[in-house]
């Protein structure tokens, strides 16, 4: 087919880019202590990371179906899976650094490389298939999980019975079903309807957001590590408030939910919090395995004056 771009799948990749930056500041303010720490985990948060990296799947299935319209163009899908797969590997060996405990080892670009290999055979096939395969995908682990896929070399295919501790966790099931469902609606697709939408005038969509849609893997790569770095400066010289309210609150709700008392739970916390700020137990410590090690550590003592 035609090398032209889509420019409204650009400026729904774009989208996402946006949307995906805005997650990631959510999360280093919280990382960095200028939020509480249990926003980034809240249930509308995730839901939000979640629907981000669903729309970005979902593009990719379409992206790779417009790309192989006329046939499978083995050499630019392999180029293509190249790309992908190598900077997944950027990823893990970067992750690995800052967070050896909680490495990406199957994040959204080991998923994208690994459901574009399993949605080849959906480019030949009628688009009821990959339908129906999506679906599957996304409702497996819903209904069937085993203990054999809690196996380090299994878990990446998302029917284990607990979640790994890593920092973007994007297994096969469910998450190739979003791409798969982008597949089947990309071959639902009329030409004509995707010709119109190549045509479309740049004045209509705009420019920034085709512009970060173009290059949404470079930024992919380069935008966390550039927050990252400028948080990591930013706690030198504007250090976020020593308020330790929000973590009292959520240490005691904590405590409450593995049935401690109200009372018991709240001094505990109030100890630690006041423990940990006075000691700098937590200055400069970015690996979260880290930083709940050294709290409980802390915890530990509190609970320990509070029995003597």
């Amino acid at each position: 087919m035609s090398g032209r771009r889509i420019r409204a799948l650009d400026v729904a990749r774009g989208l996402a880019v946006v949307a995906m930056v805005v997650f990631h500041l959510i999360w280093d303010l919280g990382h960095f202590g200028y939020i509480a720490a249990s926003i980034p985990w809240s249930a509308p948060v995730k839901a939000f990371g979640h629907a981000i990296a669903f729309s970005f799947l979902f593009i990719a299935g379409v992206s790779l179906v417009l790309a192989h319209r006329e046939g499978i163009d083995w050499r630019a899908f392999w180029r293509r899976f190249a790309i992908v797969a190598g900077a997944a590997a950027l990823v893990s060996a970067g992750t690995y650094i800052v967070f050896p405990t909680a490495f990406v080892f199957f994040g959204i670009l080991h998923c994208i490389a690994a459901a574009s290999l399993l949605s080849v055979p959906f480019l030949l096939l009628p688009w009821p298939a990959a339908l129906a395969a999506g679906v599957v995908f996304l409702a497996a682990p819903h209904v069937f999980t085993a203990p054999v896929f809690n196996s380090d070399w299994l878990q990446w295919v998302g029917l284990s019975t607990h979640e790994p501790l890593t920092q973007d966790w994007r297994p096969l099931f469910p998450w190739a079903g979003a791409m798969l469902l982008g597949v089947a609606a990309a071959r639902a697709l009329p030409l004509a309807k995707v010709e119109g939408a190549r045509s479309a005038a740049p004045s209509k969509l705009g420019g920034a957001l085709p512009f970060l849609g173009r290059h949404s893997l470079l930024i992919y790569l380069a935008h966390q590590p550039a927050l990252f770095a400028l948080f990591t400066g930013l706690v030198i010289i504007a250090p976020p408030p020593e308020d330790a309210t929000a973590f009292i609150l959520d240490c005691t709700a904590s405590c409450r939910a593995d049935g401690g008392e109200k009372a018991y739970c709240h001094d505990a916390c109030v100890c630690t919090a006041q423990e940990a700020i006075r000691s700098k137990a937590l200055v400069g410590v970015t690996d979260e395995a880290e930083r709940g090690k050294r709290l409980r550590e802390i915890a530990g003592r509190c609970v320990g004056k509070g029995r003597e």
